[in-house]
């Protein structure tokens, strides 16, 4: 049974978002494995002596280090970024989530109306899992 234009554009779209969702969810965890890798590299630079050399890399480059204070400001501004970039994925990932939750009700409703098991329509879309 062919399925109304209407609904096949519903059912792209339903496709698109769990796509963009996983997307995110690759980018988020992506910078929380970054966040913690700097988090990390922080707390072992605090324990180092304070007369160690410390180098750090400039492009393809490792350069030394005008001294400890350098490198942790530098790790802090990191640590800033990456969590500001992680808010920002969690409120598009918070608002997309509630697209595809809204989208799937409609769908699935529309689908029982059309007589149509939305059991062989959403098992191919399963909602996407987060990491």
């Amino acid at each position: 049974m062919a399925l109304p234009a209407k609904l096949q554009n519903d059912l792209r779209q339903f496709q698109r978002l769990q796509q963009e969702l996983a997307m995110l969810s690759q980018q988020r965890a992506q910078f929380e494995l970054k966040l913690r890798e700097t988090s990390r590299t922080a707390d072992e630079l605090k324990a180092l002596p304070e007369d160690t050399p410390i180098y750090r890399t400039v492009g393809g480059l490792l350069v030394k280090s005008k001294g400890r204070k350098e490198v942790e400001d530098i790790l802090t501004e990191d640590k800033e970024t990456l969590e500001v970039r992680i808010k920002a994925i969690e409120r598009q990932e918070s608002h997309l989530r509630e697209k595809y939750e809204s989208l799937q009700k409609e769908l699935t409703a529309a689908l029982q109306a059309a007589g149509v098991s939305d059991e062989s329509v959403t098992a191919s879309a399963e909602e996407p899992k987060e990491e």
